[in-house]
């Protein structure tokens, strides 16, 4: 991991925790100087969109981690349940890492980042489409409004995590079944 990569880490670690930091308060609060962060981002956009496109890059790791396109052609619903699952496990971890990405006001006005995430939500409505298919998820709802549900969850996840809700452990089992046994087919 480069020193960058590092800096970009702290720096969402802390922002995770206090999304309005300016550089200046990242830098005191990572203990180097304000320079030394300066001289990998050059502003607070700059930092923003790099982390913004690490969240996405996670994204589209676990899209591949759990075949998500080998998934949908296969139509098998064993296959495409796995994958949904695997899926959103993935997602409970990003919404921790990337927790203060979820609602950014700069990241959703970043027209690079904006779409990339169109991009990889148009393979996750796929997956859900297929699952729907399959009878793995109920068939009566848009796929679409499943992925905007996923996105609730994360949101309700990341907030539960701050505020001490849930145990961090339990939280992955959660999400699951709040998905997928609120989403069943019936």
């Amino acid at each position: 991991m480069t020193p960058r990569d590092e800096a970009r880490d702290a720096a969402r670690r802390h922002l995770n925790e206090d999304p309005t930091l300016s550089l200046g308060d990242l830098a005191a609060r990572m203990g180097i100087a304000r320079a030394t962060l300066h001289r990998h981002f050059s502003t607070r956009e700059a930092l923003l969109t790099e982390i913004g496109r690490a969240s996405l890059d996670s994204w589209e790791a676990s899209q591949r981690r759990c075949e998500q396109q080998a998934a949908i052609d296969s139509g098998d619903p064993g296959r495409l349940r796995a994958c949904v699952e695997a899926h959103l496990r993935d997602c409970v971890v990003d919404a921790e890492e990337f927790g203060f990405a979820l609602t950014d006001h700069f990241l959703s006005h970043s027209a690079e980042l904006v779409e990339r995430a169109a991009a990889l939500e148009r393979l996750d409505v796929a997956l859900y489409a297929a699952a729907q298919q399959a009878g793995v998820l109920r068939p009566d709802l848009p796929a679409a409004w499943l992925s905007h549900a996923v996105w609730g969850l994360m949101l309700g996840s990341r907030n539960a995590l701050r505020g001490g809700d849930v145990a961090r452990r339990q939280l992955e089992d959660i999400v699951v079944s709040t998905f997928l046994d609120g989403a069943a087919a019936r």
